[in-house]
């Protein structure tokens, strides 16, 4: 069956699918279970086989197979698509956030550049290759994980289909290639940067803002906490080392809670920090250079208490994605694209798979400076010219 591109994304958009991203929230829009069945329909009305993998209530990864001229069971070539289903938060959009206009030549609505019309133009290239079966084509894999925006615990548990056999039987050994969508204005991202993402407490005594002096204000303990790690993020951070595609290292602090009234005297305050990693540094051990510079920079009274990291994800490196990135590169400038190899300061699924032994590259339609933005869109050129060029890759089979 043909598809197209641009009503799929229309449809896509309209599907919430909104990761909570730690909050305690509830109700329709939040989780991926409604773009789940969307493309479970989908599959079956394309004739391939599917496989759910739960991951968390409401939340599964679901894969498709199109079986390429020799299967890899045989020893064929096997290429997996990945693109994450969820999205963020809607909060401040200035848009309706699930409307899916199409105009100005323009898709707009949450998820429509991150990263549903990358995995639109996914779907419109297989659903194409599964009517035309070109000779030589490789078995092609169509992963769409949850839980990208939040953690990577979909793109972990698919790697899990070839790390541990008989997770899956449509993804039975390590694929030779993993494409991952996000928007990189079509532009071949070969390194990425990866993070470590933790909360940092400050406790005190909890007394009447009347006579302060009995308590011990948390929020003041914290408030010597965040000057350390300014001075981190200023002035140490810089200092770690530098890649050449992805820059230095960076830390910033990006939420911050405390006190339960304004004529109480705190006896806790919170935050979220978040480190940068580059790629081959571990971010268990960044986080505890941190720690320990808060340690010997800050004058508490009683030390800060730092939960157990909810992200410690490592970088993307060009180092074993090389021959991959040539390839697509190749195919984009046969396609008018320059086909430039880029590496990015942000996080994505693909360091996962690389970690697994995949090699891995990002690609995708859209700017990554129009991702999670309160006006999102896609442009419908570079969603129909990102079709085209992994149908293309797909049917040259990987060469």
């Amino acid at each position: 069956m043909s598809l197209d591109v641009v009503d799929t994304l229309r449809d896509l958009v309209r599907l919430p699918s909104v990761n909570p991203m730690g909050r305690d929230v509830s109700g329709p829009e939040y989780f991926e279970h409604q773009v789940t069945d969307y493309l479970q329909a989908l599959f079956q009305r394309m004739g391939l086989p599917w496989e759910r993998q739960d991951v968390a209530p409401q939340r599964a990864n679901i894969l498709a197979r199109l079986d390429g001229e020799t299967p890899p069971e045989e020893g064929g070539k096997l290429l997996v698509f990945e693109a994450h289903q969820d999205t963020v938060p809607v909060d401040g959009m200035t848009i309706e956030p699930w409307s899916g206009d199409l105009r100005d030549g323009r898709v707009w609505g949450r998820g429509s550049c991150d990263i549903k019309g990358g995995m639109s133009a996914m779907l419109a290239a297989v659903a194409r290759l599964a009517e035309q079966r070109p000779a030589g084509l490789p078995t092609i894999v169509l992963a769409c994980t949850v839980n990208e925006e939040h953690g990577y615990s979909g793109a972990l548990r698919l790697a899990q289909s070839w790390l541990e056999p008989g997770r899956s039987k449509l993804l039975p050994r390590t694929p030779d290639a993993v494409i991952v969508a996000e928007p990189t204005l079509l532009d071949v991202v070969v390194a990425h940067k990866g993070a470590t993402r933790w909360k940092l407490h400050t406790t005190g005594r909890a007394g009447h803002s009347s006579r302060p002096e009995l308590g011990e204000n948390a929020i003041y303990q914290m408030g010597r906490v965040l000057a350390a790690l300014e001075s981190y993020a200023k002035q140490e951070a810089p200092s770690l080392g530098e890649h050449a595609l992805v820059g230095r290292p960076t830390l910033s602090v990006g939420i911050i809670s405390g006190g339960i009234s304004v004529n109480t005297v705190p006896d806790r305050c919170t935050i979220e920090i978040d480190r940068r990693v580059l790629p081959g540094e571990d971010p268990l051990q960044a986080r505890q250079t941190v720690i320990d510079y808060i340690d010997r920079h800050a004058e508490l009274s009683s030390p800060p208490v730092h939960d157990d990291p909810y992200i410690a994800a490592h970088g993307l490196s060009e180092e074993h994605n090389g021959p991959l990135a040539e390839s697509l590169s190749a195919v984009i400038q046969q396609h008018g694209g320059t086909g430039r190899r880029t590496g990015v300061p942000y996080g994505t699924d693909a360091a996962v798979f690389a970690k697994a032994g995949a090699p891995s590259v990002v690609f995708g339609p859209g700017s990554i400076d129009q991702a999670h933005t309160c006006d999102e869109w896609l442009a419908v050129e570079q969603l129909e010219k990102a079709a085209e060029i992994y149908y293309q890759f797909a049917q040259s089979g990987m060469a």
